[in-house]
Formats: structure tokens, sequence, C-alpha cells
């Protein structure tokens, strides 16, 4: 059965967390609030919890689940080989609706799907999603709904598609944009936005101007098909060679 928290009473919020960090070191699923949509919640570090989570969104390994930390710091001890474009676009956008995909330890035991060796990481600009985050470490964590479905504004959206699978909800009201974070790709260099969200692309050239953005990387189009020229008559006079051109 889940357990709802109406985390606008202070009394819910304190037990809802403690209720939802419980559930999470036991390897369930948590419905939490973020600063963008209503997310679906895993230990990053149990891989049967996050294969529960991908189980709960109908969704496969192809597409790995993004990590929450609490805080900017902790990027320090989930990702390696951090450049400078990444170091300068977190310090300036976290918390908030910036995610940046970097590479991780080896070491790190953890199972988030196919990520080659990355993994896609945010602080996300919610008090309530950062004082659970602090209780259990980093988070897998999704968008709360069904694979193909628009994104949960509402903890009753969540629960209406993600139904009882998950053990316990943070109801903090809904989210009032309902728009998902923008994704920077820092693996590559120079770095690329990958999809434009809470965070506008001008915001971050200003940051970075080096960027590549959306825009600058269209979708390659085919070549076009060369031109038929008529056969040349069998008498006709072969042309004179022009003058090749100049570089």
């Amino acid at each position: 059965m889940t357990q709802r928290f109406d985390c606008s009473d202070d009394a819910q919020r304190r037990e809802g967390i403690s209720a939802a960090a419980s559930a999470i070191r036991a390897g369930r699923l948590v419905v939490l609030p973020t600063d963008t949509v209503y997310g679906i919640a895993a230990d990053a570090f149990t891989p049967r919890a996050i294969t529960g989570l991908l189980a709960a969104k109908g969704r496969g390994r192809a597409m790995p689940v993004p990590v929450l930390i609490a805080d900017v710091d902790t990027l320090e001890g989930v990702a390696t080989n951090l450049g400078s474009t990444v170091r300068l676009l977190t310090r300036a956008c976290w918390p908030g609706g910036l995610t940046v995909i970097v590479e991780h330890p080896p070491s790190l035991a953890w199972d988030l799907g196919d990520a080659q060796g990355t993994v896609a990481v945010r602080v996300p600009d919610d008090d309530l999603a950062r004082d659970l985050l602090r209780e259990t470490g980093p988070l897998g964590v999704s968008s709360a709904n069904r694979s193909g479905r628009a994104s949960a504004r509402t903890a009753d959206e969540a629960i209406e598609q993600l139904g009882d699978v998950v053990a316990v909800v943070l109801d903090d009201g809904p989210r009032a944009e309902g728009q998902p974070s923008t994704i920077v790709d820092c693996t590559v260099d120079p770095a690329r936005v990958l999809r434009v969200g809470a965070i506008p692309e001008s915001r971050l050239l200003y940051l970075v101007p080096t960027l590549r953005t959306v825009a600058a990387d269209p979708e390659p189009q085919p070549d076009p098909a060369p031109p038929t020229e008529p056969a040349p008559p069998t008498d006709a006079v072969p042309p004179t060679p022009e003058e090749p051109a100049r570089p």
C-alpha cells in the first residue's frame, strides 16, 4: 500500500521524508517533487531498485536513469574528468534546471542502464527534494510518468500513471512550470546542448560562448541528387578546358 504525505504540513513533511528514506534504503520506489516535474526515485546504488524504476515507467535500459544529488560538491564523488566547462555551468546553474552528462568513475557500484561510462547529474532547486537527498545520498530519478506519456505536474498525476508500485508519495503541490531540465553533454569538447528546457540556451552561451547548441547541430540532410545532363551529340566539338579555379 502506498503511503502519501501532505508535505505542506510540517509534521507530515518530517514524517514523509523519514518514510521515504526508509523506503529507499529498502530498495523501494518513491515519488517526490522537484523544481521541474514530479519524479520517481530509487537508490542509485541498488541495481534491483533501478530495474524496478525502469519497469514502473515501462522503459528499457537504453535510456539510463539520471541521478539527483543534494549539492554541487557531491558531483566530485560521482563524476571524474571534470573540466572547466562543467564546473562553471554547475556553479552558476545549480541548484536548478540543468542536467550535465559527465563520466563516472568505474569504481562506482551502480547500474543505471546502458550508460557507457557516463551519468546524467542534477541538483534540483527544491528544498524538499534536497532534504531527502541529504538523508539518502544520490538517487536515480526519472520523471514520474509512464514512458510516452506526459510528465506528472502533480502527485495525483504521478499516482494515476504509476499506481501502487510506489511505496511513498511526497505531495508538495503542483509544479508550476512542468518544464524538464536542459541537458548539456560535458563529455565532449566543446560541450553540447542535447535538450533545451528550464535553462535557456542564451544563458548557457553567456556562461560558455563555445558551447555547441541545438541550433548549431541541425539534423543532417541527404545530399541532393546530381543534375542529369544530356549526352553531347557525336559530332560536337570538345569544349576548351577552362582555367582551374583558384583556391
